[in-house]
């Protein structure tokens, strides 16, 4: 099929589905190669490019374009089957273990390309709500949601459910998926991939639930599979949420009216010449003040206003609601028995619960609380008057729970968080000052960056800064045996009072400093949810250049015309140094991967790559 007519095919998909048509013809879209040239694309860059499934060798490492062909020819025949993935664990915060399943190579490039055709139909219509695993929505788009539009929310629903990606029933996605696509072909095939088992301990099991943990289209069918309930907080939303604004808090007003009666009691004093008995006045007036900067401005227990809010990141979701706890114990049931009947979900009752928002709970590694501030700020109104105005009661604040913070200095060896003491990384000494400069700034710039959302993020990484601090310090004194001192004062440079060093590049003397909290950007909020829904890739301009370096048919080691070739994806480059200059700047550049024809592959792998350039520069000089 044309590339033309597939890419006119595909950015007619976004339509349908907002008509809310079933799409047909998808199978026959997947005989384009461009689909699966970009599918590689996807894939190539990242680290399980490597990592192995049940079959030995299945990895990227040796992509070619015939071998992408018989894919395709296996699946448009209908005789492609999927292989069980491996099964591994990772450790969990908790003590726990996480089942991850590893697919083959090839199983994942059918995934990638399955994920490309089901993006289009599903994005415009996933809810705002729904923030994870989809094009450009993060955590951080999720935080953001949350932080203005819950002020005012009194208590925080915190639902766990019970091994969400293990427990997705097979039959129920598949009825979701047919509710938008007309195609048997396609459905049977991503019917495949969750029947295909996974392998543990030599062992086959069968997979008749869930999706598994680690596979490329895993997190888009987790978001069809909880988009049904998305659709059904939002029609909760609808039925709870109610009044425009609270209404006025009755002790507010009376003190409030007090205050406005004694101050014209007070001119009306001052007027007469009674001088001591406006100072009276005065100060049973700034009684009053005191007394009423206490209290809320606003009934939040006002029964004809009510507000519920929900977010979701992939399986994670938190419900805050602007009324009384029984009602919240209401919601709460009433998505318990949701996810029960209709998809087979349990929640988990040791994890799940209703906390008052003073309290606070832990939501994608915050600890999300609302704060009731008594602090007066003066502000100019638009006439040029001076008013003083209090912060918005109950409102939204995020912080960095201790226990993340204690975990991370531990997970990365920097010393000791309750100790407030940096140690040094002996394993790391071998290593330039450079390297550990570039090495240490990632570790501090990847936390601040993402609790830089916080209410008051700087002050709460503090103690985790300067245990990082004296860890690079140590390491740098350990590396060079001296002191401490020599290490800020001697060994380092320092540029406008920032301690760092300098490199010679290609475009001169760069300085590269120590990494500071004031380097981190504040991120402002997004504000156009559009700009997160943007699916649209245009096959004839994506970019395929190894792809195109395959069907230049050069090879980059020996420069042999016309042959077919293969990719190799080089774990580090220094796999790389037998080829010319050029192949490794390519490869460089490319992310250590470089086209080769067959014979020069199989000579890198077997460490004789060199000797056959020899041995071809030798022929070439007889």
């Amino acid at each position: 099929m044309r590339t033309e007519i597939v890419e006119k095919r595909l950015n007619s998909l976004p339509d349908l589905a907002r008509q809310g048509k079933r799409v047909n013809g998808l199978h026959r879209l997947l005989a384009c190669p461009r689909i699966w040239e970009l599918a590689y694309e996807a894939l190539a860059p990242n680290q399980g490019a490597l990592t192995p499934g049940v079959t030995p060798g299945n990895t990227l490492d040796g992509f070619s374009l015939e071998r992408m062909q018989g894919i395709i020819d296996k699946v448009m025949s209908g005789t492609y089957r999927f292989a069980p993935v491996r099964r591994v664990y990772i450790p969990k915060a908790n003590g726990k273990q996480r089942p991850l399943g590893i697919p083959n190579a090839d199983d994942k490039l059918v995934q990638a390309a399955v994920k490309m055709v089901l993006e289009r139909i599903y994005e415009p219509n996933f809810s705002d709500n729904s923030h994870g695993f989809r094009p450009g929505r993060s955590c951080h788009t999720a935080l953001e949601s949350i932080k203005r539009p819950w002020t005012g929310v009194i208590w925080l629903v915190d639902v766990d459910v019970v091994g969400f990606f293990d427990n997705i029933d097979h039959s129920i996605l598949l009825d979701l998926l047919r509710k938008r696509i007309d195609d048997d072909d396609f459905l049977r095939l991503i019917k495949g991939m969750l029947a295909a088992g996974y392998m543990e301990d030599w062992a086959l099991h069968a997979t008749h639930s869930g999706t598994p943990q680690g596979g490329v289209i895993s997190p888009l069918l987790a978001n069809v599979y909880l988009h049904e309930l998305d659709e059904f907080m939002d029609g909760l939303l609808t039925q709870y949420n109610c009044g425009k604004k609270r209404a006025p808090n009755p002790e507010y007003a009376r003190l409030s009216g007090r205050i406005k009666i004694g101050r014209r009691r007070i001119e009306y004093l001052k007027s007469q010449g009674r001088v001591a008995e406006a100072g009276q006045k005065l100060d049973i007036v700034r009684e009053l003040s005191a007394t009423m900067r206490t209290l809320p401005s606003k009934d939040l227990l006002d029964p004809n206003y009510r507000r519920l809010h929900y977010v979701r990141y992939a399986d994670d979701f938190l419900i805050g609601i602007a009324g009384p706890k029984q009602e919240a114990r209401d919601v709460m049931e009433k998505v318990r028995s949701f996810l029960k009947d209709s998809l087979r979900l349990d929640v988990s009752d040791e994890k799940s619960g209703i906390t008052n928002a003073t309290d606070g709970t832990t939501f994608l590694g915050y600890t999300i609380r609302t704060h009731s501030g008594n602090r007066v700020q003066r502000t100019r109104k638009s006439n040029g008057r001076i008013v003083s105005q209090r912060d918005a009661a109950r409102n939204i604040q995020f912080h960095i729970p201790h226990a993340k913070l204690e975990t991370f200095v531990e997970k990365h060896r920097l010393g000791n968080y309750h100790m407030v003491r940096g140690e040094a990384r002996t394993g790391l000494i071998n290593s330039s000052d450079l390297e550990l400069i570039v090495m240490y700034n990632a570790v501090m710039r990847g936390l601040a960056e993402y609790y830089k959302l916080g209410s008051d993020w700087q002050n709460e990484l503090s103690r985790v800064q300067r245990i990082w601090w004296f860890s690079l310090m140590k390491t740098l004194a350990r590396k060079h045996k001296c002191p401490l001192p020599h290490v800020c004062n001697t060994l380092l440079d320092r540029v406008h009072g920032e301690h760092g060093l300098w490199m010679e590049t290609r475009n001169g003397r760069t300085f590269v400093p120590v990494f500071r909290m004031k380097y981190v950007k504040s991120r402002k909020p997004c504000t156009n949810a559009e700009i997160d829904r943007e699916t649209v890739t245009y096959l004839s301009s994506s970019g395929t250049d190894m792809v195109d370096r395959l069907r230049a048919k050069v090879c980059e080691a020996c420069g042999d015309i016309d042959v077919p070739l293969q990719i190799h994806h080089a774990r580090r480059l220094a796999d790389t140094v037998h080829l010319s200059l050029a192949a490794q700047m390519v490869a460089a550049r490319r992310r250590k991967r470089v086209a080769l024809c067959q014979p020069c592959h199989v000579a890198l792998h077997n460490g004789t790559l060199q000797k056959r350039l020899d041995q071809k520069a030798n022929v070439g000089a007889g």
